[in-house]
């Protein structure tokens, strides 16, 4: 019989094999992608997408709300809600970060829900829509069948979608599943305000007020305020303006925006004051950003 460790060596070696390229790359299997980077990448800021992230080699971590989340060959992420935080990477030519991305997608969830059908679990705190997991053997072992699906075009196609709902349904049952569940359910908090958080990733360039938010999840604002800063580690208006700025550096990255026109496109109606916020969050000014992307793209 397998143990842990060797488990551990055959996810970081199918990963090696299906991680062909450098940065994060789709698969033939919808809402799965692998990732190689080659280098260490320092403390930044980032919004993470909901996604469950499965480390093969090398190390991250996510930085949110005063704590650290770890995960690495022994420990997986999961994230139910898009979530601002700032990560480093921990990665060499030598020894890549390989890396398994996997959606959460609440329609999954849902239907699982229903085919557990098991009784509500009580009541406890709201959870946070971050967590750093323990890798199961049982995990490891259907995260080593995906990627073995991964390696072949007909397998991705008939057995690719299966193996990630067995995927999925390992971390459900894991020590920290309670924030997807908690997402299944539509009457629990965390559901109503990952409702609110879709909303605001759809509409972060118009004027977005507390109590429109509030009313979105269904809460007063006292009440929105309470479980808005439990589930994200942030204010509303916060978490706003890390989207804005987000989606206006990748604008000026990928879409050759200048510093206005990426202003304006996220919502900011004061230059000035989007280049303020823009230094102050990535520790450079948008056009300095706007210079070293350039550098980046004419260096390939």
């Amino acid at each position: 019989m397998k143990d842990q460790g060797d488990n551990r060596k055959r996810l970081a070696s199918l990963l090696d094999e299906v991680s062909v390229h450098e940065e994060v790359h789709r698969t033939l299997v919808e809402g799965v992608e692998v990732a190689r980077i080659s280098k260490p990448v320092p403390r930044a800021p980032v919004v993470y997408e909901p996604k469950i992230l499965i480390v093969g080699q090398g190390r991250k971590r996510a930085y949110l709300g005063g704590e650290v989340y770890r995960y690495d060959a022994y420990n997986y992420l999961v994230l139910s809600v898009p979530m601002p935080a700032e990560c480093e990477t921990e990665a060499s030519p030598e020894e890549p970060l390989l890396l398994l991305a996997i959606n959460v997608e609440p329609t999954m969830l849902g239907e699982m829900m229903l085919e557990l059908d098991e009784p509500p679990p009580p009541v406890g705190p709201t959870p946070r829509g971050i967590s750093s997991t323990p890798m199961t053997e049982e995990l490891g072992g259907a995260v080593i069948r995906l990627l073995e699906c991964l390696k072949s075009p007909l397998d991705s196609r008939m057995l690719g979608r299966q193996t990630v709902r067995e995927v999925v349904y390992r971390v459900l049952q894991g020590e920290q599943g309670g924030a997807l569940r908690a997402l299944a359910s539509r009457d629990e908090h965390l559901s109503r305000i990952a409702r609110v958080l879709r909303h605001v990733h759809a509409e972060y360039a118009r004027p977005l007020g507390v109590e429109e938010l509030a009313r979105k999840g269904g809460m007063s604002v006292a009440a929105f305020h309470h479980y808005f800063k439990l589930v994200t580690a942030s204010s509303p208006l916060q978490y706003l303006k890390r989207v804005r700025l987000d989606h206006a550096k990748r604008l000026m990255a990928h879409d050759g925006y200048n510093a206005g026109t990426a202003a304006r496109a996220v919502g900011y109606e004061s230059p000035s004051q989007f280049s303020r916020e823009f230094k102050r969050l990535f520790g450079m000014t948008p056009v300095e950003e706007a210079e070293q992307t350039r550098a980046r793209l004419v260096a390939g």
